[in-house]
């Protein structure tokens, strides 16, 4: 036990029935293995679910010996986590990227969110590992519950029976975290936990002021009415499926 936590962190951490990490990945091989190791840091003995969507990386093989439980869904990350949901056995829910590392105080705050807020989701602040003014000015925004500064990246913490209430998330080929937060938000709003996760900041190399500022622009087509599926064929390549998603546990290893 670490310094500092007593018998109620015990209590609702280390429980195995108590907490599900389900993990979307694709191609995550680099950074999945220190995603797992802080996972089993905070949450042990969680139960861990990887979701691969069609890696071919190797990360698949790296996720089952680090001891998770891997399944394959297609259609994008909502599907994946729908799928790694519907597989878990826990009470909570902890949503979370492959490229993104909880915080050391992670398990503590965990525990007091559901204990202090078992109805309402939750999600922790964000940081980078690239330390440019932007992204420091973007992170520091992510403390506020707004539709532009709450994202899946930062973790997304759900009790079973609230996700179940909300719906779940829809298997979009994107923004699946925002249309769930924002459901979040409207059923009594969404908690910040007061710690940050640590997040890869690959995709705004290219330049980090261009890249939000693409983000912008398909966050409001979105909550101007344009359809999801229409975004991802115009801005990722996604066709919409022709019959109903399947999230059937392909692939399951474990």
């Amino acid at each position: 036990m670490r310094p500092g936590r007593g018998d109620s962190y015990d209590e609702a951490v280390r429980d195995p029935m108590r907490w599900s990490v389900v993990i979307p990945v694709l191609n995550e091989a680099e950074l999945l293995p220190r995603c797992l190791a802080a996972v089993a840091r905070e949450l042990p003995p969680a139960e861990v679910i990887v979701v691969d969507g069609g890696s071919r990386d190797g990360g698949v093989e790296l996720a089952r010996r680090h001891g998770a439980r891997v399944l394959t869904a297609a259609g994008g990350r909502g599907a994946q986590c729908r799928a790694g949901v519907e597989a878990s056995r826990g009470e909570w829910l902890l949503l979370l990227h492959g490229d993104t590392l909880l915080p050391n105080s992670a398990g503590r705050l965990l525990a007091e969110h559901a204990r202090r807020h078992p109805e309402r989701v939750a999600t922790f602040r964000l940081s980078f590992d690239w330390p440019h003014w932007f992204l420091r000015a973007s992170a520091w925004c992510s403390r506020f519950d707004t539709m532009f500064t709450r994202f899946g990246d930062m973790g997304i913490v759900v009790r079973r029976a609230v996700w179940d209430r909300l719906g779940g998330m829809p298997a979009w080929p994107l923004l699946e975290d925002v249309a769930f937060l924002r459901a979040a938000r409207a059923a009594g709003g969404v908690v910040s936990l007061p710690a940050a996760v640590l997040t890869s900041a690959r995709r705004y190399r290219g330049g980090p002021i261009r890249r939000q500022w693409a983000n912008l622009r398909l966050l409001l087509r979105y909550r101007a009415g344009v359809d999801p599926w229409q975004l991802a064929a115009k801005y990722g390549g996604a066709e919409r499926p022709r019959a109903r998603m399947s999230l059937a546990r392909a692939g399951e290893s474990g």
